[in-house]
């Protein structure tokens, strides 16, 4: 049986430099997803909104730009999201040898979504390519800080993957799972964050920088933690784009600390990704610090896997106890990442493994949103195909 690959729309052909800040096209994949759901009464709503328009809405958040078929963090990617009605699109920020600001999902990720490892770039890598050999797996890894910005952008992206079981370069680069595609992948143009502000405002959206922790020691060549958190601040400042417009954001408490007392307009909005090992969702009183102690430091904003917002009851999917207590304290949450698990019939992995045991069909994905909008009230989704979550914002009036 051949892989099934989720069709696209012809108009992600249009030139690169059209502006589709005026137009957004779903594709059949929402369509596809409702028939899978159960019956019942969100089906039937879902069903009537398929082909009607829809609208662009901060609730799609472009996950890295449309990765589930587009090379991550590059200009085609972002086009894609924004085109299916992602109102947010985030960069993820890391830093180059000369301390320019680029999109990378991490400073160590070059091996596995570009072609630098084809290039004479690859010489100059952290560490080069080592096949496999008895129980060691293939590994590589090129950082961005191995680079200077004018290196980096002779790179092109392409599908994040490696295959740990090759033997040659060639075959380590292709490692892309079989539910996403590689007919986009020979077209991935790298950005940087001022490049990316620039698209982003083109294509009518606003902005999420997430601020990645450095892989190398810091301060890096005099360039400290601060100066790097301030000069993600700064791009938009000297763009003149409006505060309330962006959304930055760090795994690293301190980081968002950070802007708030020294950027409080951007730290109104700056958002904690809530990654913390140590916490239980159905326990409260691992929540250190609490959600009430977050709100009394400024934070507005949590962002914590959807897993954790989300648990099951007389096997019903319902909110967490983290979910009640975040509301509770008047956080804004968001959460990620859906689109990002592959088909569901198996439980969704990961992302979904609070409630893995109700989860057996592509179907359940639009009943997971559901419950995140209505009963846990998610502001925004990341999502790695934005088509289905503005489908579902549009169908439900959300904004």
């Amino acid at each position: 049986m051949r892989p099934f690959v989720f069709p696209l729309l012809t108009i992600f052909f249009l030139a690169p430099t059209a502006s589709l800040a005026g137009s957004v096209e779903l594709g059949p994949r929402p369509a596809y997803l409702v028939s899978q759901m159960e019956e019942g009464s969100l089906k039937q709503k879902l069903k009537s909104c398929i082909g009607q328009p829809a609208k662009r809405t901060m609730f799609s958040i472009g996950h890295r730009g449309a990765p589930l078929q587009f090379p991550e963090h590059t200009e085609e990617g972002y086009r894609a999201g924004a085109l299916m009605g992602a109102g947010i699109l985030e960069c993820d920020v890391t830093f180059t040898k000369d301390k320019e600001l680029v999109c990378r999902h991490s400073q160590n990720d070059l091996h596995t979504t570009t072609d630098i490892l084809v290039t004479e770039l690859a010489g100059k890598c952290t560490a080069g390519f080592t096949p496999a050999s008895g129980g060691a797996q293939a590994s590589a890894e090129c950082r961005t800080s191995d680079l200077t910005l004018d290196e980096f952008r002779a790179l092109n992206g392409k599908m994040d993957s490696a295959n740990k079981n090759a033997q040659s370069i060639d075959a380590y680069m292709k490692g892309t799972a079989p539910w996403r595609t590689e007919l986009y992948g020979k077209t991935g143009t790298l950005m940087t964050h001022r490049e990316s502000i620039a698209l982003f405002k083109e294509l009518g959206a606003k902005f999420t920088p997430e601020l990645k922790a450095p892989k190398v020691a810091m301060p890096f060549d005099g360039f400290t933690q601060d100066d790097y958190a301030q000069k993600l601040i700064d791009d938009y400042k000297a763009m003149d784009i409006a505060p309330e417009d962006v959304f930055a954001q760090s795994f690293n408490l301190a980081h968002v600390l950070y802007w708030i007392e020294n950027e409080p307009e951007f730290g109104k909005q700056a958002v904690f990704l809530d990654g913390r090992r140590n916490l239980d969702p159905l326990d409260p009183s691992t929540f250190e610090p609490s959600m009430a102690e977050l709100k009394e430091m400024g934070v507005n904003y949590i962002a914590p896997p959807l897993f954790v917002l989300l648990t099951l009851e007389d096997g019903m999917i319902v909110p967490s106890p983290y979910a009640t207590a975040a509301k509770s304290a008047g956080l804004n949450i968001i959460t990620w990442t859906l689109e990002r698990s592959g088909p569901l019939h198996e439980g969704g992995g990961w992302y979904y493994q609070s409630v893995g045991d109700v989860i057996d069909s592509d179907g359940k994905m639009l009943e997971v949103v559901d419950v995140l909008a209505q009963d846990v009230g998610v502001t925004g989704i990341f999502s790695d195909w934005p088509a289905t979550t503005s489908f579902y914002a549009s169908c439900m009036g959300l904004e």
